[in-house]
Order: C-alpha cells, then sequence, then structure tokens
C-alpha cells in the first residue's frame, strides 16, 4: 500500500508537461510589406554607335593623320587620298561647262532673230524648228557639264576621308602609301562611340511570361518613378557608379537560346565600360505590396525536400505548414503560400519541439543570442559516471 501510494504521483506527473519544462522558442509575426523585387542577369557592352570607315573614291593613301586608339571628333579628317587626279577633272569639267555657257548667247541670238522671220515668212518653218533645237541643245550641255563640276567637287572632296561620328577610333588597317578602292569591303578603320554604351541583357521567354502574369494578376506594380533604372555589377563585383536606363525589350526570341535582348543605355564618360565586357545587371521587375517574408533560418526541408516551417498557433503550439517560396531577398524568403498575417513562425528553438507540443513563444530579436536557461544548460552538461 506504501509502496503504491508513492508511485501513483509519479505516474500522473509523468503523462503530463510541467510548466517549467514548456521550451522557450522565438518566433516573427508574419506582416505583408511593399517590397520591391529584381533580377540579377549576365550581359555584354556593345557600343553605342559603330562606323566602319570606307574610301567613297579610289586612289593612294598620301597621308593618316589621327593616333590609333585616340578619341576623334565628327568631321576630323583621319585619311588624305592623293587628291591630284580627282583636282585635274574638276578642271576640265569647268573649262567644259565655261565653252557650253559661252555658246549658249550666240544661238539663243540666232534663234530670236528666225523667230522673228518666221513671223514675216521670210524663212521655212524647218529653219525655226532647227534653231530652237539647237538653243535646247546647248543650254542641256551648259546643265550637264554643271553637273559634271558638282561631281567632280564631290570626289575632290571624298580624298579627304574625315570621321562621321565622335568616339574611339582602332588600329588602321592601311598605312601612307597604300591603294584602296571606293566602297571596299575592309575598312580603313573602325570608330565607336563608347559614351554612352549599350548593355545587352539576355532574358528567358520563361522568365518573360512569368513576369507579364504577374503584372496582369495585380501581384506586381510598374508604376514606379525609377522602374526602368538599372543597377551595373561589373566583373569584379564592384558597383558600377551609375545606374542604366532600360531602352527597350526585342521582341524576336533568339531559337538557340530560347531568350530575348533587353538594351541598357548607361553612361561612360570615364571609358570605365568597353565593348564585350562581362557584366551583371539588376533589372526592377516592379513591386509587390503585400509580400510576406521570413528569416531563412526558419524554414527548413521535409524528408522529401519541400520546404516546411512551424508556428505557434493561438494556443500555444506548434503546427507545421508546408510553404511555397519564390525567391531569396537578403537573408530572407519570400513566401508565396503557406503562410498568412498574423502567424507566429519560430526562427530559433525548432530543435526541441515538434508539432502538437505547447511552447512559449517570445519576440525573435535578429543579431542578438537569447540566454540560455538553466534547464538547457543541465540538458547539455555532460552526464557524470
Amino acid at each position: 500500500m506504501l509502496l503504491l501510494s508513492l508511485l501513483l504521483p509519479v505516474g500522473c506527473k509523468g503523462g503530463q508537461q510541467s510548466p517549467s519544462q514548456v521550451p522557450e522558442v522565438a518566433v516573427v509575426t508574419v506582416k505583408p510589406q511593399a517590397v520591391e523585387l529584381t533580377m540579377e542577369l549576365p550581359g555584354r557592352t556593345s557600343a553605342y554607335l559603330v562606323a566602319e570607315i570606307r574610301p567613297q573614291v579610289s586612289g593612294l593613301i598620301q597621308k593618316r593623320l589621327f593616333r590609333e586608339g585616340s578619341d576623334v571628333k565628327t568631321g576630323q579628317v583621319l585619311y588624305v587620298i592623293d587628291p591630284a587626279p580627282f583636282q585635274a577633272t574638276l578642271d576640265n569639267a569647268k573649262a567644259a561647262l565655261g565653252r557650253a555657257e559661252a555658246n549658249v548667247p550666240a544661238v539663243r541670238l540666232r534663234a530670236e532673230r528666225i523667230r522673228e522671220l518666221l513671223a514675216d515668212k521670210a524663212v521655212s518653218q524647218q529653219d525655226h524648228d532647227d534653231a530652237s533645237a539647237a538653243l535646247k541643245q546647248a543650254e542641256a550641255d551648259v546643265e550637264y557639264w554643271k553637273a559634271a563640276v558638282e561631281s567632280a567637287r564631290i570626289n575632290l572632296r571624298y580624298t579627304r576621308i574625315t570621321a562621321p561620328i565622335s568616339g574611339r577610333i582602332g588600329r588602321s588597317t592601311v598605312t601612307d602609301g597604300a591603294m584602296v578602292t571606293a566602297y571596299q569591303p575592309m575598312s580603313l578603320a573602325t570608330i565607336q562611340q563608347l559614351d554612352p554604351i549599350y548593355v545587352d541583357v539576355p532574358q528567358s521567354t520563361t522568365e518573360l511570361q512569368r513576369l507579364k502574369r504577374n503584372l496582369e494578376s495585380g501581384r506586381l506594380n510598374q508604376k514606379g518613378a525609377n522602374q526602368r533604372k538599372v543597377k551595373i555589377i561589373l566583373e569584379d563585383g564592384t558597383m558600377y557608379p551609375s545606374e542604366g536606363t532600360l531602352q527597350f525589350r526585342d521582341v524576336t526570341v533568339d531559337p538557340t537560346t530560347g531568350s530575348i535582348i533587353m538594351r541598357v543605355v548607361v553612361q561612360n564618360p570615364k571609358g570605365v565600360l568597353l565593348p564585350g565586357m562581362f557584366v551583371r545587371s539588376i533589372l526592377k521587375e516592379g513591386v509587390q505590396e503585400k509580400a510576406i517574408l521570413i528569416f531563412q533560418q526558419a524554414v527548413s526541408r521535409d524528408p522529401k525536400g519541400n520546404p516546411i516551417a512551424l508556428i505557434v498557433d493561438a494556443e500555444g503550439k506548434v503546427q507545421q505548414r508546408t510553404l511555397t517560396l519564390d525567391r531569396a531577398i537578403d537573408d530572407k524568403w519570400m513566401v508565396l503560400s503557406g503562410l498568412q498575417a498574423g502567424d507566429q513562425v519560430i526562427v530559433e528553438g525548432m530543435q526541441k519541439v515538434r508539432p502538437g507540443v505547447s511552447v512559449k513563444a517570445v519576440p525573435f530579436e535578429p543579431g542578438a543570442s537569447r540566454a540560455m536557461k538553466p534547464d538547457d544548460k543541465a540538458q547539455q552538461a555532460p552526464q557524470g559516471k
């Protein structure tokens, strides 16, 4: 009887959780908030303008007037083709024009006299027609040689090959004394405008369709004033000081990659960005007004690999929720489904609890470690023999 009376209270206590044994967990209350969503995509730079320099007349390169790799201005003379034959052609055309113009007055006076005589029936109609035709031919000769003079003047001007755009010129493919032909396939040099400069960013059509669906459903808002601003990250990981501007999205899908090209314009006053460089760009997708974010340490995986989180319900008991995650934002996950406003998500102490267990919830303080309870120390202390 005495033995049973001593064992009975112990058996009753074993079936219940003592208040002193209730584990303490740190929780964060879910609060929807506005979050600006971005995507980081690789890209390559390309020149804003490219001009390949080719001769427009054939001749001998007399002199090159630029330094390779230097900056040139619009209209600056780059090459000089020997102008002597073109000057001679111009002089010949001018002389022929002068001869044609000198012939016109005499032909015109003769035509006028024959017209007067025709009225008195002193000449035949044929004579009048011949005089009129001679006058028109003389006037046509004048116009022909005027055009010849202008053509010769243009060709003479083309002997001075100038820069069509401002930018940085590359190496020259010819030297002084080289023979060139008009509109030859090989360019003499190439000028590239580097300020501003393009950044071409490929975006998969899958990502594009997802973005369109989010916009149509109202989950994303693209009404921000700086929506088209793009941040650039250089190859060494440093942030480029100036933001770019999204200019357009291409409408043609590359069949080999299944992506389209987005073109970003970036100011490049110091020439840091060069054509062909690999960079990363951070583009803004939009603002999600009611996004749910939880700390990454609050998310674990079940045996099947599905993301789960533990919450404390209104009765102070632990419940398990299966989550659908979207992306990581800094040290947090953005949750698409599985949580709602007001849920208390366990961030610390998950190892000591399981679903259905009563717990004591305390607010989680990021960056601060909670003091260990005496019971916890006792559980971690090595047991004596």
